[in-house]
C-alpha cells in the first residue's frame, strides 16, 4: 500500500531543558514528553512497587513459601516475554534462597496459551505447593479452579487485559486489573515479574532477613527485563524506557549473562553498541523461534545458562530454528499473497479487514504472517491455521484506531457461538474457533472492523520529524540520536525526510535496495531500503527521490560511516 510521508507538526518544547539540542527537544516534545523527569532513566525514577494491587499479598505468599522451602512451579508462556519472565523469576527467586523451583511452558500446539484446564491436570500430577503464572493467568479461570480444588496455591502475575471475571487465585499482580493503581499499564509480563521480586526483597528486609546477609542485587536481572520488554512490543512509556535503558547499559558495559552474550554473538551484533532495536529485530526473533517451532524451554535454557560454551551451543540451535522459521514464513507469505493477488487489491479498493485460513499453515508462524500483511496493507488482519478436533487457531494484528481485544470481546458478546476462546492486547490477540464457523466469523469480523475503523485510520502514513538541518547530517548527530533513546513502540525512533539526488541504485540480497544519495549539502551518503518492491525498483528514470529515513551509523570491518535506513521512498517527478 502506498504510504504518505508527512511531517509531524512542531509543538511547544519550552517545558524541556534548555541544554538539550533543539532538534532533540522537538523530537521529545512531539512524543508527548511533558516533564524533564521523563527523560531521567535512573533506577530511582521507577514507579513504586506498592502501587500494584495485591503485591503485598503476593510477596507474603513467597515469604511463607521460602520459610517452608515449598515446591514452586512457574508457568510461563511460549513467547519471548514469557521466556524472559520465567527466567527472571527462576534466577531471582534463587537469589533469595529458594531451592525447590521448577518451570513449565505449555506446548503451543497441543495445549495452547496459558494455564488451561489440560495443563492444570498435568500440574496436579506434579503436586507443587505454589504455582506462579508469568505473562498469563488473568483469563485462566477454569485452569486455576482445578488447581485450587486440590489445595494448590496460585499466584498470578500477568499484564494482559482483565475480562469480566477474575480467576480465584491467592494473589493477582497485574497493572491491568480494574482496581490496580500502577501507572504503567503497558509494562510487559517480565516487568511485572521483576516488580514482584522488588516487593519480595522489601518485605524480607522488613522482616530482618538481611541482618546476616546482603540483599540480592536485582539490577543483575535488568538485561533480561530489557530484552523481554522490547520483545513484547509494549509501549515504551517513561517507566519502560528506564527498564530498557538500564538493561542496555549493563549489556554495553559487559555486565550481562552468558545466554544474552551468546544471542548477541549469533546475531552478529556488537554488545558495546547494542540498541533497543537490536533486541526487537535480532535477539527476540531467535528467542521466539524456539516457542514458534519447537519448545520455548530451549530459549529459557539459553537465558539461564551459566556457561558461555553451553549458551553458545543453545544460541546456535535457536539461530537454526530462526532460519527454519523464516523459510516457513516465506512459503506461507507467498501462499497468502497468491490469495490476495486473486482479489486484485489496489490502493483504492483494499478491504477494511483481512481474514485468511489455510489448514496446513504453521500455528507458530501465523502471528508473524498476520503482522507482515498488516504492515503491507495497513488493515487489521487475522490469520488462521489448522488445529485439532475441528478447531482452528488464529492470530490477530491491528492498526492504530482499532483495539483488537475489545473488538473480539464485542464479537464474543454479540455472537457467543463463534469464538471458543480469545485474549490479548490492543494491537495483537489470539483466538480459537471451530473450522465450520470460519466463514461466519470472517463476515462478523469484517463487519465489526468496518463499523469501528475510521477513514483517517485507513490512511497509511509515515510520520517524520521533518527535514534535518544540514549541520545535523553527521555521524556525531546520529550518535546523539542513539544516546537519546531508547526508542521503540509508541516512542518511535526519529525519522526525517529529504529530497535527494539519486546517484546509484542496485538490488542486494534479492529484495533490498542499496542506494547512493546526494544531499543538498553536496555530501554523498549510502542508504539501504529493506524489503523493497522489486517490481518498482530499481527505477532507471528516477533522478530525485523523497526519502523518509533514519540516521544510522554503519560498521563494516571496524570502520564507521553514516548510513540512512530508508522507511519510505517516493519518486519525485
Amino acid at each position: 500500500m502506498k504510504k504518505l510521508i508527512i511531517a509531524r507538526e512542531n509543538v511547544n518544547d519550552s517545558h524541556l531543558p534548555s541544554h538539550l539540542h533543539p532538534v532533540i527537544k522537538q523530537i521529545y516534545a512531539t512524543r508527548r514528553v511533558v516533564d524533564a523527569q521523563e527523560l531521567d532513566n535512573g533506577v530511582a525514577t521507577l514507579h513504586d512497587y506498592k502501587l500494584f494491587k495485591d503485591i503485598d499479598k503476593a510477596s507474603a505468599l513467597l515469604v511463607d513459601a521460602l520459610k517452608a522451602q515449598s515446591h514452586i512451579l512457574i508457568v510461563g508462556d511460549f513467547d519471548a516475554d514469557g521466556a524472559t519472565s520465567t527466567a527472571t523469576l527462576m534466577q531471582g527467586l534463587q537469589m533469595f534462597g529458594f531451592q525447590n523451583l521448577d518451570y513449565l511452558i505449555p506446548d503451543r500446539f497441543s495445549l495452547g496459551y496459558g494455564l488451561s484446564p489440560a495443563l492444570a491436570e498435568q500440574i496436579v500430577q506434579i503436586k507443587p505447593d505454589l504455582v506462579i503464572t508469568v505473562d498469563n493467568g488473568i483469563s485462566c479461570i477454569a485452569g486455576i479452579d482445578i488447581l485450587k480444588s486440590v489445595g494448590i496455591k496460585v499466584l498470578v502475575t500477568d499484564h494482559h487485559l482483565q475480562g469480566e471475571q477474575l480467576p480465584n487465585a491467592d494473589a493477582i499482580v497485574n497493572p491491568n486489573r480494574h482496581e490496580c493503581n500502577f501507572p504503567s499499564k503497558s509494562i510487559a509480563g517480565v516487568g511485572v515479574a521483576f516488580y514482584l521480586l522488588i516487593a519480595l526483597r522489601s518485605l524480607m528486609r522488613e522482616q530482618g532477613y538481611f541482618t546476616q546477609q546482603t540483599p540480592p542485587n536485582l539490577a543483575n536481572l535488568l538485561d533480561i527485563v530489557a530484552l523481554g520488554t522490547v520483545a513484547d512490543v509494549v509501549a515504551l512509556d517513561a517507566n519502560n524506557r528506564t527498564l530498557v535503558h538500564q538493561g542496555l547499559a549493563r549489556i554495553r558495559s559487559g555486565k550481562t549473562r552468558p545466554g544474552i552474550t551468546a544471542l548477541i554473538e549469533v546475531a552478529n551484533r556488537n554488545a558495546a553498541r547494542l540498541s533497543a532495536s537490536d533486541f526487537g529485530f535480532s535477539l527476540a526473533p531467535r528467542l521466539n523461534a524456539a516457542g514458534r517451532l519447537d519448545d520455548m524451554s530451549l530459549g529459557i535454557a539459553c537465558l539461564l545458562s551459566n556457561d558461555i560454551n553451553q549458551a553458545r551451543r543453545i544460541a546456535s540451535e535457536l539461530d537454526s530454528l530462526n532460519h527454519a522459521r523464516r523459510e516457513i514464513e516465506q512459503g506461507m507469505q507467498a501462499e497468502a499473497q497468491a490469495v490476495l493477488d486473486r482479489l486484485a487489491f489496489t490502493d483504492d479498493n483494499i478491504p477494511d479487514a483481512i481474514c485468511l485460513f489455510q489448514d496446513d499453515w504453521h500455528q507458530g508462524v501465523i502471528g508473524i504472517l498476520a503482522g507482515r500483511l498488516k504492515e503491507k496493507y495497513h488493515r487489521p488482519t487475522v490469520i488462521f491455521a489448522g488445529g485439532e478436533n475441528g478447531e482452528i487457531k488464529g492470530s490477530c494484528r491491528s492498526i492504530e484506531g482499532l483495539h483488537m481485544r475489545d473488538l473480539l470481546e464485542g464479537l464474543n458478546t454479540a455472537t457467543p457461538h463463534l469464538i471458543n476462546k480469545f485474549g490479548g492486547h490492543a494491537m495483537a490477540a489470539g483466538l480459537s474457533i471451530d473450522e465450520q464457523n470460519f466463514n461466519d466469523f470472517k463476515k462478523a469480523f469484517d463487519a465489526a472492523v468496518s463499523a469501528q475503523l475510521s477513514e483517517e485510520s485507513k490512511r497509511c502514513i509515515v510520520f517524520t520529524d521533518g527535514e534535518l538541518p544540514n549541520d545535523c547530517f553527521t555521524m556525531e548527530f546520529a550518535q546523539l540520536l542513539k544516546q537519546s533513546g531508547p526508542w521503540g513502540q509508541q516512542f518511535p525512533e526519529p525519522v526525517f525526510e529529504h529530497t535527494f539526488e539519486l546517484i546509484q541504485q542496485r538490488i542486494v540480497g534479492e529484495k533490498h535496495l542499496k542506494l547512493v544519495l546526494k544531499h543538498q549539502s553536496g555530501r554523498l551518503v549510502d542508504a539501504i531500503a529493506f524489503g523493497i518492491d522489486v517490481k518498482e525498483w530499481p527505477d532507471t528514470e528516477a533522478r530525485f527521490v523523497k526519502v523518509a529515513y533514519q540516521l544510522d551509523i554503519n560498521e563494516f570491518r571496524g570502520k564507521f560511516s553514516l548510513q540512512l535506513i530508508v522507511r519510505e521512498l517516493e519518486k519525485v517527478h
